[in-house]
């Protein structure tokens, strides 16, 4: 099996489209009202589900936690520290709710924590050095 995706179920579909797109730069590939919303960032496919249509479709009732909440993160990254401040300053201001304002972790990496619209944990991180070689090791 491959790695397709990831899929995030939603109350508010108009309001989380609106944050991924417009905020965190999502990509996305249909109309707003739409039960299933196909977002893209960097390559990856990022659905949004509407709540009551996966019930419906699936035949099934699911529970929800109401406010933050800690199932999953989701990692973003950006190449410079600067830039993690500068993300989560963009964010917070235009409806993310802060969870940990940025900070230099002991490991060497800048980090904040934001949650979008419906509790979701966001982080924005950054080793301050490109993507593509925040992995490697230095010899």
């Amino acid at each position: 099996m491959r790695l397709d995706g990831f899929g995030l179920l939603v109350e508010d579909m108009g309001k989380m489209i609106r944050f991924y797109r417009d905020v965190l730069g999502f990509e996305i590939k249909e109309e707003e009202k739409t039960s299933n919303v196909y977002l893209v960032k960097d390559g990856t496919l990022f659905l949004l589900y509407g709540r009551k249509d996966f019930e419906k479709m699936t035949n099934r009732r699911y529970e929800y936690i109401k406010g933050l909440n800690g199932h999953f993160e989701m990692a973003l990254y950006v190449d410079t520290f600067e830039e993690v401040d500068e993300a989560y300053k963009k964010a917070v201001e235009n409806g993310a709710i802060s969870v940990l304002e940025p900070e230099l972790e002991p490991w060497g990496q800048r980090t904040c924590y934001i949650a979008d619209p419906e509790g979701n944990l966001i982080e924005i991180g950054s080793w301050n050095k490109p993507y593509e070689e925040k992995d490697l090791t230095e010899g």
